[in-house]
């Protein structure tokens, strides 16, 4: 293996949103596009690197939105964390198509379907090299997906959370509204925090900032785009502690 495939890390927490299982669909799940989101995670797992995966709901859920306006917050939520469980399944099966490993572990107890989330084996399953995806959110209402990611990659040892979004990196000013916005290259936690740039909700911001754990934003529809984050190239925006 050359140096240029060499990966600067040995463990991920990758936090891919429902919505970009969608593709253009209007909801639901792409098969295409969720076949080329799987192709860019086998390329680094292929390269050695354990990989644990944290799915949002809001593709499924947006078809159901509708109905849950007015709907008491917890239940919706409840609603949410199912949904995620929903695209865990669909992730999964993709990645058996492709030629991969992976086993869905859900915060929500639904063993009929899914096994449990528990630490201890969701690290084995990593080091044997099997792709973990982790569902149901926190398991508990009012917190996101993205706390989850934070949650998860702490629980795991992971190195860096990627935010997979369809924008490669953080900017300035929403770059769709302001063609003047810039993209950071990296920032700061307490500069992005000071700067309202949304990189991820409040809660797990503030939890990757105080477990050190940083955070590298980047399109996943970008191709190759993942692999070049992995092998430490200039790719999305590095958000870090200062001082590291």
């Amino acid at each position: 293996m050359t140096d240029t495939a060499t990966p600067k890390f040995k463990r991920i927490l990758l936090k891919l949103s429902g919505e970009a299982l969608m593709g253009a669909d209007a909801y639901g799940i792409n098969r295409q596009t969720i076949s080329e989101i799987v192709n860019e995670v086998k390329s680094v797992v292929d390269l050695g690197v354990q990989v644990g995966v944290v799915i949002g709901g809001g593709n499924i859920f947006r078809g159901v939105a509708p109905a849950a306006t007015g709907m008491d917050r917890a239940q919706a939520d409840y609603m949410g964390m199912l949904a995620t469980v929903m695209n865990g399944l669909a992730l999964q099966d993709a990645m058996r198509t492709a030629g991969m490993v992976a086993r869905v572990q859900s915060a929500l107890n639904i063993e009929q379907v899914v096994e449990p989330y528990i630490r201890g084996r969701a690290i084995r399953a990593l080091e044997q090299g099997r792709t973990v995806i982790f569902a149901g959110g926190t398991g508990n209402p009012f917190f996101t997906t993205d706390t989850a990611a934070a949650l998860r990659g702490a629980e795991i040892g992971a190195e860096i959370v990627l935010k997979a979004t369809k924008v490669d990196g953080i900017y300035s000013a929403d770059p769709k509204k302001d063609p003047s916005a810039t993209r950071y290259d990296k920032i700061t936690f307490n500069e992005a925090i000071s700067k309202n740039l949304g990189v991820m909700d409040a809660t797990a911001f503030a939890l990757c900032r105080d477990q050190k754990l940083p955070i590298n934003v980047f399109s996943i529809f970008k191709h190759g785009a993942l692999k070049r984050v992995v092998l430490g190239q200039n790719e999305g925006t590095l958000v870090y502690c200062e001082g590291e």
